[in-house]
């Protein structure tokens, strides 16, 4: 990579910041497109945030993607939010313009062109949402564009998949029946897919424990997880011939408005970057 004084700027910023893909990922982007541009990270705890911003602006930065923890303060951060990041209550983009912050939420389009590349549209279909924290918020608003038709939302805590499916109600046409994990077995046989929106698998966290025999033979399982890319449901569901979906496309399709609004050009998710963030992903276990 070559930068000149004319390159153009943005960052990733979270705590910790080390495990971000951000770099490599929009690294490729910028590489394949011959722009003078970078993806720095931003390593900055809850109370470092405001002032890492404000330096950020002040150097002339395009804008920054937001991780974890920032996401709601992000939110709070903004000037204006587009319609995904208000029914999401939260922002992993920030968008520097004309002296203002634009927040912006491109978590349920990832998921939502990760699933429809995947397995097309969800018109008429039935779906079992796993989780009640803000992945399942995303996912939510990712199955609503893709035209589910009913949402079972799962949660151990059934009063907090309650809360949640009342708040987005005004954002989510299908019916969302939230309930426990105890429903998993009266629900599951009219899914058309699964989708696990919890922390369950990742890194050192417990796999779910469900029974995956519950679910109809052509039923579609997607892990939001991405590392390890094949989780235990994962790996469950492919035992027992189930189309699977890993939790990188979303993290490639959530990047494409990132990538456009920071350099201007709209980028493809393509095998060959797929490719690039495995070997990483295997680099880093």
């Amino acid at each position: 990579m070559s930068l000149t004084g004319k390159v153009m700027l943005a960052g990733v910023i979270g705590w910790p910041v080390t495990h971000s893909l951000s770099p490599v990922l929009h690294g490729h982007w910028l590489a394949e497109h011959g722009i003078d541009g970078a993806m720095v990270p931003l390593a900055a705890g809850r109370e470092d945030l405001t002032a890492v911003i404000n330096g950020v602006r002040r150097a002339g930065f395009k804008g920054v993607n937001v991780t974890v923890p920032h996401k709601e303060s992000a939110f709070a951060i903004a000037h204006t939010v587009d319609a995904a990041a208000q029914a999401a209550g939260a922002a992993n983009l920030l968008v520097f313009r004309d002296g203002k912050i634009e927040g912006r939420n491109t978590d349920s389009i990832g998921l939502a062109e990760s699933l429809r590349e995947s397995i097309g549209d969800l018109n008429g279909k039935t779906v079992v949402l796993l989780g009640a924290g803000g992945a399942a918020r995303g996912a939510l608003l990712a199955l609503e564009m893709l035209g589910a038709a009913s949402i079972h939302l799962l949660n151990r805590d059934a009063h907090r998949a309650k809360t949640l499916a009342s708040s987005l109600a005004p954002h989510v046409k299908a019916p969302v029946h939230p309930g426990s994990l105890d429903d998993w077995k009266n629900v599951a046989g009219a899914a058309a897919l699964l989708v696990n929106s919890t922390s369950a698998g990742m890194g050192n966290n417990p796999s779910l424990d469900i029974d995956l025999g519950a679910l109809p033979k052509d039923a579609a399982v997607c892990d939001i997880v991405y590392n390890p890319l094949e989780t235990k449901l994962l790996q469950d569901a492919g035992s027992r011939g189930h189309k699977t979906i890993d939790g990188l496309g979303m993290l490639l399709h959530q990047a494409v408005p990132s990538f456009e609004a920071f350099f201007g050009v709209k980028p493809s998710v393509t095998p060959a970057l797929r490719a690039a963030l495995v070997k990483v992903l295997g680099a880093n276990r």
